[in-house]
């Protein structure tokens, strides 16, 4: 039987009427965190703003909370507060992209929104699908709504990559500079080396390779998910690369997410500086940067992490994994910081400010913010019996329980100063920015009821209760 859109849209209803249904007794689904109705949620795609909207685009398996075959799912909103779940996307239904589609960005221009993506298709017989059997393509989408697509294009496929290439070639971020297109995409090599090609076009359909981006020496096996652009003036090279080797305390998850300062011109003669973790938690992966309407550079990454052997207890109400909250980046000191957006404060519905003595007791909201000013030569934060965080001889300790953690330990960042620190919370998960976003923890967490929040130290802060973001659903 042929899967059409139509059957598969049919499935779909069916899940999401299921995952709503269970919404109702779920305790852990978040309050102001993008999430799927149903199914399986990845990688952050197409991020833009068009035609008076913010749209978020998602890798999403609506059938299998374990993950399936993979389509694209949908939000938009006006302001980043209210938002819309709109129809899916894509489906995994052309030749092109039959066995998925996998990663991409969107360009914005005359009136249309242009979607790249990775066309995923698995052919059949005996074959690794790292080196042979598996086709990897650049597909376009074109919407002039930006709700359904007007048209489904191959653009790029194996063969139009340079010949070292293994089948991994994937993940293509997209954008406009100096009256032409530019297009990097992550890659394995032949040989096990992960590196980015930049590619040219003058008319955004027909492309051509005209560079390499790689470390000086090998790091790791394939680069993932990449993203290019200029914050506060220096251009920066983000990326996930899987199988680089840990580095002190940089590398501690199964594969990292991080950034390299870039010097030079992409296109040409360039260096790249010392990679930088983008987040030291248990889940943060695969981020996308967009530019907003007013300037900001902002990024939003997978609350979750690939391959990790931690699991998510939501699978038993049909759904796994969210989006970070969106976070505002600026080149500040040597660093790429990253702190939550300010429209994130409308959300905040009470306020206490509060002293810290030596010890202090809180009250810990399911949906809440933490700020605080460290004035102390050490601190310890604890949630309940489920989380803590420990500052000491220049090392953070962020440790989460047995139950909470659902297999997720401990994770260990260098801080030699802790001048401040703020914590997001919600339903399951915590978000923690060190120094203004200097360093970022995130990572899901499943905290029993009626926990208290107790800060061991000497500072002053400010705590916060937040209210739910509006969701709704425009179905398909």
């Amino acid at each position: 039987m042929i899967v059409t859109k139509e059957i598969l849209n049919q499935q779909i209803l069916v899940a999401e009427a299921a995952g709503r249904k269970e919404m109702m007794g779920d305790i852990y689904r978040q309050g102001y965190h993008l999430m799927p109705p149903s199914g399986w949620m990845n990688d952050p795609n197409g991020l833009c703003w068009y035609k008076g909207n913010y749209h978020v685009f998602y890798q999403h398996s609506p059938l299998d909370a374990n993950r399936g075959n993979i389509f694209w799912g949908h939000f938009t909103s006006p302001d980043l507060l209210n938002w819309t779940q709109q129809p899916t996307f894509l489906y995994p239904v052309d030749p092109w992209d039959i066995n998925g589609v996998y990663s991409g960005s969107s360009l914005v221009e005359e009136d249309a929104m242009y979607l790249y993506y990775t066309g995923n298709v698995k052919y059949p017989g005996e074959h690794d699908y790292i080196y042979e059997g598996r086709g990897h393509n650049v597909c376009l989408a074109v919407t002039k709504d930006g709700i359904r697509p007007d048209s489904n294009q191959l653009l790029l496929s194996n063969a139009d990559y340079p010949a070292d290439m293994s089948c991994h070639v994937r993940d293509p971020k997209v954008w406009k500079m100096d009256g032409k297109y530019y297009m990097v995409l992550g890659a394995r090599t032949r040989e096990d080396i992960g590196e980015l090609l930049i590619f040219e076009s003058e008319d955004k359909y027909h492309w051509k390779h005209i560079n390499v981006i790689k470390a000086p020496e090998p790091f790791g096996y394939m680069w993932e998910c990449p993203d290019i652009f200029c914050v506060d003036g220096q251009w920066i090279v983000m990326t996930s690369p899987q199988g680089m080797e840990p580095q002190g305390y940089v590398g501690q998850n199964v594969y990292s997410c991080g950034y390299f300062p870039l010097d030079g011109d992409f296109r040409g003669m360039y260096t790249l500086g010392e990679y930088c973790e983008a987040d030291a938690g248990f889940d943060y992966y695969a981020p996308q940067t967009f530019e907003a309407p007013d300037g900001r550079r902002i990024v939003i990454g997978w609350m979750g992490m690939p391959d990790a052997d931690y699991s998510n207890p939501t699978t038993d109400h049909l759904w796994q994994h969210c989006m970070s909250v969106p976070r505002e980046l600026h080149w500040m000191n040597g660093r790429l910081t990253a702190q939550p957006i300010d429209e994130l404060k409308q959300l905040r519905e009470e306020e206490e400010r509060f002293l810290c003595k030596g010890k202090i007791s809180l009250p810990m909201y399911r949906l809440g913010e933490i700020y605080f000013c460290n004035q102390g030569e050490s601190l310890t934060i604890t949630i309940g019996e489920d989380a803590q965080i420990q500052w000491k001889d220049g090392l953070v300790h962020f440790s989460l329980g047995e139950r909470a953690g659902y297999g997720r330990t401990k994770r260990i960042l260098e801080i030699k100063e802790l001048k401040n620190i703020r914590l997001l919370c919600d339903a399951s998960s915590l978000e923690l920015f060190f120094n203004d976003g200097e360093q970022v923890m995130t990572s899901r967490y499943y905290p029993s009821d009626n926990d208290t929040l107790t800060i061991y130290g000497y500072g002053e802060g400010e705590q916060y209760k937040l209210r739910p973001m509006n969701m709704k659903w425009a179905g398909l």
